[in-house]
């Protein structure tokens, strides 16, 4: 079941990912955020905990709706924001690092239709498989 892509926005140019690559424990797994563009590309490791995946599952349920969110708290490692309509008439992601390496990136993302759709199945998959 390892590693699992747990979240993939992505177009032809930008992609944020992140991959759970392995169980710390049975309510805790190491995963890791990539950012890709044109411009730029990161990754920073995060943990993952039972709580941040149903909070994960809200704001996608809150996506649904039209909502900007934002995953995670910052003080414990980064945290992923989500605004539906961005500058560029497209959603936009914002990754922000704030307790480690203090670095924050925007990257524009034309999701395509049923992504959230995709992305609340891949919730349940790996929620499932645990």
């Amino acid at each position: 079941m390892l590693p699992f892509e747990l979240v993939r926005l992505t177009d032809d140019e930008n992609e944020v990912r992140i991959t759970v690559l392995s169980a710390i424990d049975s309510a805790f797994w190491e995963a890791e955020i990539v950012v890709t563009s044109l411009f730029v590309k990161g990754s920073t490791l995060l943990v993952l905990s039972r709580a941040k995946l149903e909070a994960w599952d809200r704001a996608l349920e809150r996506m649904a709706l039209g909502e900007d969110v934002t995953w995670m708290e910052p003080d414990r490692g980064p945290t992923v924001s989500v605004q539906m309509e961005g500058e560029r008439d497209c959603p936009e992601v914002v990754v922000e690092d704030e307790s480690i390496s203090m670095v924050t990136v925007r990257i524009p993302i034309a999701l395509e239709e049923g992504w959230i759709a995709d992305h609340q199945e891949r919730v349940r998959r790996f929620a499932g498989g645990l």
